[in-house]
């Protein structure tokens, strides 16, 4: 171990300088405005592991963004290990509420605070530390599959796994995009959420009216909405929609005052739903209004809206059908429209929830490494997000080990302003892959 963590640190600077360069590209996959980005950011990743000495680097077309392939061969008969992480990003949000400019890498106090340091660049830069410790010759074969269009739910994935079943065949997959129990403690996430979300439009009137001559005999269908939206929960905060599954929470203790200083809840306002921190995060369904589109506030008119627009989305846990779980959604909003209003539903994202069972002596390889680069044991941990991909590799490759890592901490921010990425913690997960390559090999 002495050699390979010496070798680690030997890479860092490179590996940091590389995910410098990548958050300085805005590859938004949700936003068409930066498709060149997109482009430009699968690009820039070819070029680095095409210059580690891959055999092959392509780039994988589903029909979406591009995905990054690159192969590098090893020993015969060693085990192939497919290393996953995405390169594309969320917006910013509020530009201004970020400290320093969400494209410009900053470090500061020991973390890297950027769009994408931690989602998911941080997760492409540990593949490439681990790599680059073994001058781009692993001990075990190496596929890289870095994705393009996670952050809006991995549409052409299905396409991709089928079109490319050969390039995306291994013996573990390790997918570098979850977050660790906390700075110093890594985890392997074992569950996951997965996702279901639409856009509902509810109609009211054929025209805006004056609110005055007709408010109070007639509907507007922004109340109508709002009306709707409202009935996704019970009094408690628990989901109402018939028909979601609910799982069983592991006895984890998640304590309340991190539960606060990480989410920042503002004083007096109060936690929603029944059961366990753990149980709600990780094994209850759960339920958000994401958008309203409605007349922002300095341009409204004594106008009684025709017709109102919003996105919803529900997690899901581990044994729900996902497919079903958007028709309980679509049937929820039909069902209680008030007034008799008009409501129409665009099915959008349907990514399957996952569960990963860590048994067998490549479990146990990667269960060691993470304990020497670390100093103590990775907690079995589920998440509240959701990663597609992690349930598309099980059902599609029956008896290969899928491991999900972590370069991330509660602290990231992930999706969030000023998201960042402990330094301490990405060398700790770089020697961590580092060891787990070196085990797997025997």
């Amino acid at each position: 171990m002495t050699n390979l963590a010496w070798n680690v640190e030997r890479v860092l600077p490179s590996a940091i300088a590389d995910l410098h360069r990548l958050i300085s590209i805005p590859s938004i996959s949700s936003m068409p405005e930066h498709d060149a980005d997109v482009a430009a950011c699968a690009d820039a990743v070819s070029g680095l592991f095409r210059d580690l000495g891959a055999s092959e680097v392509k780039l994988l077309d589903g029909g979406g963004k591009p995905a990054v392939w690159a192969n590098f061969p090893g020993p015969e008969g060693s085990p192939t290990v497919l290393l996953y992480a995405h390169y594309d990003v969320q917006p910013t949000g509020d530009a201004d509420a970020w400290t320093s400019p969400a494209f410009e890498p900053t470090e500061r106090d020991g973390r890297l605070y950027a769009r994408g340091s931690a989602d998911d660049k941080g997760g492409v830069a540990l593949h490439l530390a681990a790599l680059r410790v073994f001058n781009g010759k692993p001990p075990v074969g190496v596929k890289v599959f870095i994705e393009g269009e996670e952050e809006v739910g991995s549409p052409t994935m299905p396409t991709l796994l089928d079109r490319y079943r050969d390039e995306l065949a291994a013996d573990v997959y390790v997918v570098a995009d979850s977050v660790n129990w906390e700075v110093g403690k890594p985890s392997l996430t074992t569950s996951l959420r997965g996702v279901a979300d639409c856009q509902v439009t509810v109609s009211t009137l054929a025209e805006g009216l004056h609110s005055g001559q007709f408010g109070g005999v007639v509907p507007d269908a922004l109340t109508a909405l709002c009306r709707l939206l409202a009935t996704l929960h019970d009094e408690a905060g628990n989901v109402a929609i018939e028909g979601l599954v609910t799982g069983t929470a592991p006895d984890l203790d998640y304590p309340e005052d991190r539960l606060l200083e990480e989410t920042g809840l503002l004083e007096g306002v109060s936690q929603i739903g029944d059961g366990s921190v753990v149980e709600r995060m990780w094994f209850k369904p759960a339920a958000s209004v994401l958008a309203i589109d409605a007349p922002p506030v300095a341009k409204a008119s004594n106008t009684l809206i025709p017709s109102a627009r919003a996105k919803a989305s529900v997690r899901l846990v581990p044994g729900q059908d996902p497919a079903a779980a958007a028709k309980a959604l679509e049937d929820h909003l039909r069902r209680n429209a008030p007034w008799g209003a008009h409501v129409d539903v665009v099915a959008g994202q349907c990514g399957a929830p996952g569960r990963i069972t860590l048994e067998g002596e490549r479990a146990e390889a990667a269960k060691t490494a993470f304990r020497e680069a670390f100093g103590v044991d990775a907690v079995e941990i589920g998440c509240g997000g959701s990663i597609p991909i992690v349930a598309e590799f099980a059902d599609r490759n029956p008896g290969a080990l899928v491991l999900v890592t972590a370069v991330t901490d509660p602290n990231s921010r992930m999706h969030g302003i000023d998201e960042s990425l402990d330094l301490g913690d990405f060398a700790k997960a770089a020697l961590a892959e580092t060891l787990l390559l070196n085990n797997l090999a025997g």
